[in-house]
């Protein structure tokens, strides 16, 4: 059974940097099309990064130039590097994880994944 646990979130202030982890346990990492989410209360769940196995990524609009996503299939781990943090970032983030994905388009539907985390809090105060 597929096993999404997320690490890192925490409370910063506005500019600062912080690493959020996905570890995946209970399947073939390499073989998984990986994304964070985040959600906002009263807001629907939205893309912020995605990563395919090949290592091709894609961002929000919001976060690109800002946020890196990565993966490191040795580790079964997908990270999200996020620098110059906003009070507009405030969200828990969720890993999520599907086998079938091959496009873009399709990654960006949350409606997709089979695997999802718990999720991290981030908190960015002003």
């Amino acid at each position: 059974q597929v096993r999404l646990v997320e690490s890192g979130g925490g409370l910063v202030q506005t500019g600062d940097s912080l690493r959020l982890s996905c570890v995946l346990s209970g399947g073939p990492f390499a073989l998984f099309w990986m994304t964070w989410f985040r959600q906002s209360p009263g807001k629907e769940r939205e893309l912020v990064a995605t990563i395919n196995w090949s290592g091709h990524t894609e961002y929000d609009d919001s976060v690109r130039g800002r946020f890196t996503i990565s993966r490191e299939n040795a580790e079964n781990t997908l990270y999200l590097d996020m620098s110059d943090l906003k009070p507009d970032d405030t969200a828990n983030y969720y890993c999520a994880a599907d086998r079938s994905l091959t496009t873009f388009r399709a990654a960006a539907n949350k409606d997709e994944y089979d695997h999802w985390g718990q999720g991290t809090q981030v908190t960015v105060s002003s």
